[in-house]
């Protein structure tokens, strides 16, 4: 009888238990600084991006009131008609910007549900996305996670660490889906003019692009009241508008924020929103409504003391030898360490185990951030100048070369 040879057929390589694109994916660079900091007694910390203040107790009463009143169920996936129509009059108060409360804007779970939310209902496998370098942690990974690929554009202290048009134009290609702009920026704290939002605006035009724009911090803006995109009709249907409460009026834990934007854009995310969320708290949705109608005293008197504290570590960052441009907005300075010759990380590192003192290496918001690090001045004015002392006596030790 005729014997067969037998098949030894490779056993196929074991296929990970997670998501490849997820084990990937870097964790947040900040995290991973911040690991390093937990349970380190004595740290002055720079490196949150978080209000120092509390929730005004205004606001704070109408979310307690919410729950005396037994508001503890569901609300539309949309988010309240209440808080939208409040958030709708507020855009059109502040910005002149008008959108229908009905069909053009969904509540988040804070703004950064927003934007994976936008790339999420925008983006599909191989379309590209434009952004900004350096920029805030999560843009590049949660466009990588909906399918898309980021294309990282520079920007330097040379030019304020604003886009050049002539940057964007090397990036874009016919995959190019969209652009996400963070104007005041984070953690630069860089705004734009007039001029310079019309431009990026007639390149998202000449290009048929999306322009996601985070504008969280438009509230925190000093000197002049930077550009918002929603001045430029032009741009207005192809305009997706983020942001949210965590900021402005000091409700970081209270997790909320919201996107606007063209009917067909919204009823997209808010189909993914209703998959995966479902709905925002409701009680920090009354407790917004609170903040819309009644909070600009309070944004007002927070603004003008970071203000203060901004000019305080501008100032104190320059004159000991770290140069360190005027932020616009937001609460951070960005001042370059490259005259140290450390690496934003080990400049970070050293200094928070040498000083007791926490920051953020400037390359864990992007390659063009490496030579720099992130300041929140969102600490007490205290804190800073005490901040300021430590950092001071390392970068002289740096510079006298006794720490090598």
């Amino acid at each position: 009888m005729a014997t067969h040879p037998t098949f030894i057929h490779p056993a196929p390589e074991p296929r990970p238990r997670v998501n490849r694109q997820v084990l990937e994916l870097p964790p947040s660079g900040i995290r991973v600084f911040f690991d390093l900091v937990a349970g380190k007694p004595g740290v002055v910390s720079l490196g949150v991006g978080e209000p120092d203040f509390s929730t005004p107790w205004h606001i704070c009463e109408a979310g307690i009131y919410s729950l005396e009143r037994g508001h503890t169920s569901y609300t539309s996936n949309s988010g309240t008609p209440q808080l939208r129509e409040e958030l709708s009059v507020y855009l059109e108060r502040k910005y002149n910007a008008v959108f229908d409360p009905a069909k053009e804007m969904v509540i988040t779970v804070g703004g950064s549900e927003a934007l994976d939310l936008a790339f999420r209902s925008l983006l599909e496998p191989g379309d590209e996305v434009i952004v900004l370098d350096p920029s805030f942690v999560s843009y590049a990974p949660l466009a990588a996670l909906a399918g898309g690929t980021p294309i990282c554009v520079p920007s330097s202290i040379e030019n304020q660490f604003l886009p050049r048009i002539k940057d964007l134009g090397k990036a874009v290609s016919p995959k190019t889906r969209a652009i996400i702009v963070n104007y005041p920026n984070n953690p630069t704290g860089a705004a734009l003019n007039q001029s310079q939002a019309e431009e990026i605006a007639d390149f998202v035009l000449r290009h048929d692009l999306t322009l996601i724009s985070d504008e969280i911090y438009m509230e925190l803006s000093y000197e002049e009241r930077p550009a918002t995109f929603t001045s430029i009709p032009e741009i207005r249907d192809r305009l997706i508008l983020l942001g949210g409460f965590s900021k402005a009026w000091a409700m970081t834990g209270w997790r909320l924020g919201f996107a606007a934007g063209p009917a067909d854009f919204i009823a997209a995310m808010t189909k993914v929103h209703q998959y995966s969320i479902m709905c925002a708290s409701t009680i920090a949705q009354e407790a917004a409504v609170e903040a819309l109608r009644h909070g600009d005293e309070d944004v007002e008197r927070m603004r003008k003391e970071y203000d203060a504290r901004r000019r305080f570590i501008v100032h104190h960052f320059n004159r000991i030898g770290l140069e360190c441009l005027s932020p616009k907005g937001a609460f951070y300075v960005f001042p370059s360490i490259q005259s140290t010759g450390l690496s934003s990380q080990q400049f970070a590192e050293q200094l928070l185990e040498k000083e007791n003192v926490a920051v953020v290496p400037g390359a864990a918001f992007g390659k063009c951030g490496e030579g720099h690090i992130r300041c929140s001045y969102a600490a007490s004015l205290e804190d800073i100048r005490e901040a300021i002392q430590r950092i001071e006596r390392f970068v002289k030790t740096i510079c006298s070369g006794t720490s090598r």
